[in-house]
């Protein structure tokens, strides 16, 4: 071999062995990358996993917040339908009592709601007509001394009760408006009564 070729030869020779030296140098460094990279994305991975976890928590408890909310304003719809309903019955119960409890009844609320001096008591047409003989004499045996009430020959349209006159100044006794007038603190008493420890 001459010199020349010898030096080919080594030429040669350092070639390979530097282009197996950067072959194995990017070898290692793609390995590096691509184990990089496989960590990264194994990281981004845990990430996401934890985030749709996060995620999905927090909607199962938006939705459960959502139906106790929706269970709550049912109940309470459902309470307020039956309290109206049990003060509609007792209401019809009122007006449908039988004559001379309805009337007593009368007497006890005019002994109550009666103002000192002279007035008038002004009933449903179909009271009137109903009213027992002796209602005028009782009403003014239950009324406090210094006050008296005339029966009124007018009428007016209320299921029951009636409407006190004195002068210009009217004092509705009506059931209805007394209902009205009662109509939270009877609610409350429902209420207490039908959801006690509910």
């Amino acid at each position: 071999m001459t010199g020349l070729e010898k030096i080919v030869q080594d030429i040669s020779n350092e070639s390979k062995d530097s282009a197996s030296a950067t072959l194995e140098k990017a070898r290692q460094e793609a390995e590096k990358i691509r184990s990089d990279a496989h960590c990264k994305a194994a990281d981004e991975c845990e990430a996401i996993r934890l985030r749709a976890e996060h995620e999905a928590k927090a909607v199962r408890e938006r939705a459960a917040s959502v139906a106790d909310q929706h269970k709550r304003r049912a109940v309470l719809e459902a309470k307020q339908q039956i309290i109206g309903e049990t003060m509609e019955a007792a209401y019809q119960k009122l007006v449908g009592l039988p004559q001379d409890e309805y009337f007593d009844l009368l007497l006890k609320i005019a002994a109550k709601y009666a103002l000192p001096g002279e007035g008038e008591i002004i009933f449903s047409e179909k009271d009137l007509s109903r009213m027992p003989s002796q209602f005028e004499a009782k009403l003014d045996s239950v009324l406090k001394k210094g006050s008296s009430l005339k029966i009124s020959g007018r009428t007016r349209k209320i299921d029951g009760g009636f409407i006190l006159v004195y002068g210009g100044v009217e004092e509705n006794c009506s059931f209805s408006a007394l209902f009205d007038e009662k109509r939270d603190e009877l609610q409350d008493r429902v209420q207490a009564l039908l959801f006690a420890g509910a």
